[in-house]
C-alpha cells in the first residue's frame, strides 16, 4: 500500500486531499516540490506528508523547516496540532523546544532557516521546507546544504532520504533553480493553482485581484515563475504558450541574430516559418567573432546562413577586421542597419511579435534565451546590463528589430 493509503487507512472521514496535493503527497522523488499560490494548501500537504513520514518510519525523528519562528508559531504548531488531532494521533506539543512528541513513535523537530548554523545536533529520516522562497537564495542554498546534512538516518527498509518542499514562488529563486534550471530525474515539481481550493471564502480570489499587478497575480494565483523584483523587459514572453518543438530541418535558411561582445559573444538561431519566427538554436560565450565564426560553420554546415548582427560590428573588431567584415567574408549574408535601433524599439519588436504570437522559442533547444527573456528587468528604465542577461536577449532582438522592418526575401 503507498504512503497515502497507509496514513488514511481507517481515516478516510478526517482527511481529503486536492488532486495536485495527492500527487505531491505519494510522490516518491528524493525532492518533491509543491509549489502554489496562496490558499492552495501548501503548508497542509506539507504538514501531512511530514506526519505520513513520521508514522512510516516510526523510530526517526522527522523535520519540518520556516524561515522565521514567527511562522514556526504561525504556520507549524496550529497545523500539525490540528491535523494530528484530525488523525486521532495521540501528541505533546514542546514550544519551547519547537518539537512535538509522539508516543512511540520519537519525535517531529521543529526548525528556522534563518540563521543556517545553528541546523546541527540531530539526525531524522525525512524533512519538508515550507516557504523556501521567503529567503534569499543565498541563504536558502546554505539552508538546503545545512538540511540535508542533518536528513541521514538509516533508513530500515534501505530507502532514500527525502526532503520535500512547499512553497510560493518568489520570482525566479531557490525554488526556480533548483527544480527547474537545475532539474533532474530525482527532481519532481507539482504546481498548484489557488482556483482549485474549492474550500476558500468567498471572495478571496476577487480581493487578491484587485490587489496585486499581473505578475504578480501569476504567482500568488496561479503558482508561476515570474519577474517580481522590478517591471519585466519582456512582459509579453510566456514560456508556455511561445514553446515549440521546431528544430532544424536540412534544408532550412537561418537567421542568426549576434551580439558583439569579446569573450561573451552570444547568437540566437532562428528559422522562419510563413509569418511564424523560431528561436531553435542558441550560442553563448564565444570568445570573439572568429570563435563564432567557427562554430556556426561547425554546427550548421550545410546550411545558408543570414546574420542579423548589432550594428556596431560595422567599426569595431574583437579580432583584427571588423567583425561585420568577417562575418561577410565568412561567406555569411548580413543585414544590418547602419546604426542600432534606440533600445526601446528592439524590446517593442521582440515584445510585440510574442504578443502577436508570431516568435516562438523552442525553450529546450534554448534554455540561457528563454532563461534571459523571463528574467531580464529594468533598472533605471534601462534593461539591467549587470543582470548578464541583456547579451542573448539584444541577439534575440537584433533579428527581431531588422527583420520588422524590412521586406528582405527570407
Amino acid at each position: 500500500m503507498d504512503l497515502f493509503g497507509n496514513l488514511l487507512m481507517g481515516r478516510t472521514e478526517q482527511i481529503g486531499l486536492l488532486p495536485t496535493q495527492r500527487d505531491f503527497f505519494s510522490s516518491d522523488a528524493t525532492h518533491a516540490a509543491y509549489c502554489g499560490g496562496f490558499g492552495s494548501g501548501k503548508s497542509y500537504v506539507g504538514v501531512l506528508k511530514t506526519i505520513a513520514m513520521k508514522l512510516k518510519y516510526s523510530e526517526y525523528a522527522v523535520a519540518y523547516y520556516l524561515p522565521s519562528y514567527n511562522l514556526v508559531r504561525d504556520i507549524a504548531f496550529p497545523k500539525f496540532t490540528e491535523i494530528l488531532d484530525k488523525l486521532g494521533v495521540k501528541h505533546t506539543l514542546n514550544k519551547s523546544d519547537k518539537e512535538i512528541l509522539i508516543p512511540g513513535a520519537n519525535k517531529i523537530i521543529l526548525r528556522t532557516m534563518d540563521n543556517p548554523e545553528t541546523i546541527i545536533g540531530y539526525e531524522v529520516a525525512y524533512s519538508c521546507i515550507d516557504e523556501a522562497d521567503v529567503l534569499p537564495q543565498t541563504k536558502m542554498t546554505e539552508a538546503f546544504s545545512k538540511i540535508i546534512a542533518r536528513n541521514r538516518s538509516v533508513l530500515h527498509d534501505g530507502s532514500t532520504n527525502k526532503v520535500s518542499v512547499v512553497s510560493t514562488p518568489e520570482s525566479f529563486g531557490w525554488l526556480y533553480n533548483f527544480f527547474v534550471k537545475n532539474k533532474s530525474a530525482n527532481r519532481e515539481l507539482f504546481k498548484a493553482k489557488t482556483s482549485e481550493n474549492p474550500f476558500l471564502p468567498a471572495g478571496y480570489i476577487a480581493t487578491l485581484t484587485e490587489s496585486y499587478t499581473p505578475a504578480q497575480l501569476q504567482a500568488y494565483l496561479n503558482g508561476e515563475f515570474v519577474n517580481l523584483t522590478s517591471g519585466s523587459v519582456y512582459s509579453d514572453y510566456d514560456r508556455k504558450q511561445l514553446h515549440s518543438n521546431r528544430t532544424i530541418q536540412k534544408h532550412d535558411k537561418l537567421h542568426i541574430g549576434m551580439d558583439f561582445n569579446i569573450t561573451n559573444m552570444n547568437a540566437v538561431i532562428n528559422v522562419i516559418d510563413g509569418n511564424i519566427k523560431i528561436a531553435v538554436d542558441e550560442i553563448t560565450n564565444a570568445y570573439d567573432t572568429m570563435q563564432m565564426i567557427r562554430i556556426i560553420n561547425d554546427k550548421y554546415p550545410d546550411h545558408a546562413i543570414i546574420v542579423y548582427p548589432d550594428a556596431s560590428g560595422r567599426n569595431r573588431s574583437t579580432s583584427g577586421k571588423s567583425d561585420i567584415r568577417l562575418l561577410m567574408e565568412a561567406g555569411y549574408t548580413v543585414r544590418a542597419p547602419n546604426k542600432n535601433p534606440f533600445v526601446r524599439d528592439r524590446v517593442n519588436s521582440l515584445n510585440k511579435m510574442f504578443r502577436d504570437k508570431t516568435y516562438l522559442v523552442n525553450s529546450n533547444n534554448c534554455p540561457e534565451y528563454t532563461e534571459a527573456l523571463e528574467k531580464i528587468a529594468y533598472n533605471k528604465n534601462e534593461p539591467d546590463k549587470q543582470s548578464g542577461f541583456d547579451h542573448i536577449t539584444d541577439a534575440g532582438g537584433y533579428f527581431a528589430y531588422i527583420v520588422s522592418i524590412t521586406s528582405f526575401t527570407i
